[in-house]
């Protein structure tokens, strides 16, 4: 049986390193992340790390990668939950959703910082753009008076006040909600707002 040329061993390599480091932030957090314990788990020298990637902040990117990727097949379902108003409730209340599951990966996504001077290269920046792509069509359904600017704009303030409340409740913090009722109101949150958004358009509702 002949070895497997050296970009296949490669790609196989990354693989494990990313799985490796998913497994490891989804138990121990970004905090905890150690290249030590990530090649330990993919069973490969530390060194071979950078043979599969730049560094150890590429590494936690490829993992935020697929966090985006499923948050994005969570969210998907959503779209078709009927009008604007219900698919922005079920794009709010799949979110929380996720983030409840999958508390430390999600948490992964917002907690990474690049080292000073360094930039988030643009193919991950666009990646980013699952967090609000899906709730564009039903906001602008809301605000058909909106322009396309407009409503990207107010789209980031919706996603700020939902992540802001999900944020809080899961940091455990005194001024979150509890946990138990997370989803609750996250509801009653977009309620108010989609609700605001048909009295605020040319016409009321």
């Amino acid at each position: 049986m002949k070895d497997k040329p050296q970009t296949d061993r490669k790609a196989d390599l990354r693989t494990r390193l990313i799985e490796a480091a998913e497994a490891e932030i989804a138990e121990k957090g970004l905090t905890g992340l150690k290249a030590r314990d990530v090649t330990q788990r993919a069973g490969c020298a530390l060194g071979a790390i950078y043979n599969a990637v730049a560094d150890l902040d590429e590494l936690v990117m490829r993992v935020n990668s697929r966090t985006l990727q499923r948050l994005g097949a969570a969210l998907a379902p959503a779209s078709g939950a009927g009008g604007p108003e219900a698919v922005t409730l079920a794009l709010a209340d799949a979110y929380a959703v996720f983030a409840l599951e999958n508390r430390r990966l999600w948490s992964a996504l917002f907690e990474h910082r690049l080292p000073e001077g360094l930039e988030m290269p643009e193919w991950h920046r666009q990646e980013h753009d699952v967090l609000i792509a899906r709730i564009v069509a039903p906001l602008h359904g809301l605000r058909p008076d909106l322009s396309d600017a407009e409503v990207r704009l107010r789209v980031r303030t919706l996603f700020g006040a939902v992540h802001g409340v999900v944020h809080l409740a899961l940091q455990g913090r005194l001024v979150g909600v509890p946990e138990p009722l997370l989803r609750q109101e996250v509801a009653a949150l977009v309620g108010a707002l989609t609700l605001g958004a048909k009295f605020a358009r040319p016409g009321g509702v």
